[in-house]
């Protein structure tokens, strides 16, 4: 089939990803599967159609992430025929995020595009993505503008979601929830996912100094199989976000964070004192019937444990990188007139 396809296709202007000595291919498509027998056969024609017309070698990763179906039997007949194709059967189903962590480990390419294998990705825009790769940014994203999922179950919350996560992290865009991305290997090969932690790599790009676009996309209609996605999962992205955010801005200075609540606690503590005080000298009220004595101590005993818990997270962090040799920075390339 894809012989054929190859003598087939006329070859339009090919996108300039070229792969380095040390790895073979330019492009490697990471594709998680769950139940999705019907989809993977015209999707993988599809793939396979506009990655010869692009002219880039490529490599097509389908992770199955413990699927029930007949979505494994049409896998393996795909990587017998195409060797394109690799598969990658996961032992029980692990989660979206977690497939895709096994498929970007697995992958070789210089640039990285994640898709969802339901067919509501269309793979015509893959070029469209690697063009603005090709212009010098990190990370493209997909913007479904016109999707095709039902308002108040799927449109709603994600919207919500997204402007959100865009005022949390300051990255604006759109569609966080779009599968469909475009990423540079070494922005995110350094990312360990988590969670529903897949949909938060632009913004943990962008804090790592990430260029980031965004593109509108096709989205298409579900054909075959039920959505995997429900209310519930935009509760785990939210807290994901609080994860990321706390990671990002104080995962090498803790202190910072509890520190300053310890001392807010500490603030409130004394002022409560102080009122308790006032009260006692200026109005008779006796300090053991004062209710606010118990608050005053309450907050300062809080105080004191938060900035305890700030001291020992430091200690924690800085176990963590010395003596794993961790950076703390990252360098996206070295200038010099001496040949590296």
């Amino acid at each position: 089939m894809v012989h054929e396809m190859e003598r087939q296709v006329e070859k339009e202007k090919p996108v300039s990803v070229k792969p380095t000595e040390q790895r073979a291919v330019a492009l490697s498509i990471v594709i998680p599967v769950f139940n999705e027998e019907d989809n993977l056969r015209p999707l993988h024609e599809k793939l396979v159609e506009v990655c010869l017309r692009v002219g880039v070698s490529f490599e097509v990763i389908y992770v199955d992430d413990g699927s029930k179906d007949g979505s494994l039997t049409v896998l393996e007949a795909l990587a017998t025929n195409d060797a394109h194709v690799k598969v990658i059967q996961l032992r029980r189903n692990f989660g979206q995020t977690a497939a895709i962590a096994a498929g970007v480990d697995a992958s070789q390419g210089e640039v990285v595009i994640l898709m969802d294998a339901d067919m509501q990705n269309d793979p015509e825009d893959i070029p469209r993505l690697l063009a603005k790769i090709q212009e010098g940014y990190d990370v493209v994203s997909g913007w479904r503008r016109n999707r095709k999922d039902r308002f108040l179950t799927r449109r709603l919350p994600s919207n919500m979601a997204n402007k959100l996560i865009s005022v949390v992290s300051g990255v604006r865009l759109h569609d966080y929830g779009c599968t469909l991305k475009a990423y540079r290997r070494e922005v995110i090969q350094g990312i360990r996912f988590y969670g529903e932690m897949h949909r938060l790599i632009p913004a943990y790009a962008a804090w790592m100094g990430a260029s980031i676009t965004e593109i509108e996309v096709t989205h298409h209609p579900r054909l075959h199989g039920r959505s995997k996605y429900g209310l519930s999962r935009t509760i785990k992205v939210m807290l994901d976000l609080i994860t990321v955010k706390f990671l990002s801005s104080f995962a090498t200075k803790p202190i910072y964070v509890f520190g300053m609540a310890g001392l807010l606690m500490l603030a409130a503590g004394a002022l409560v004192g102080a009122i308790v005080l006032a009260q006692k000298f200026f109005a008779d009220v006796f300090v053991h019937r004062n209710p606010l004595l118990l608050l005053a101590v309450f907050l300062f005993i809080l105080g004191v444990q938060l900035i305890m818990m700030g001291l020992l997270a430091e200690i924690n962090i800085r176990t963590y990188y010395e003596s794993q040799n961790k950076p703390i920075y990252s360098v996206r390339r070295v200038i010099s007139q001496k040949e590296p």
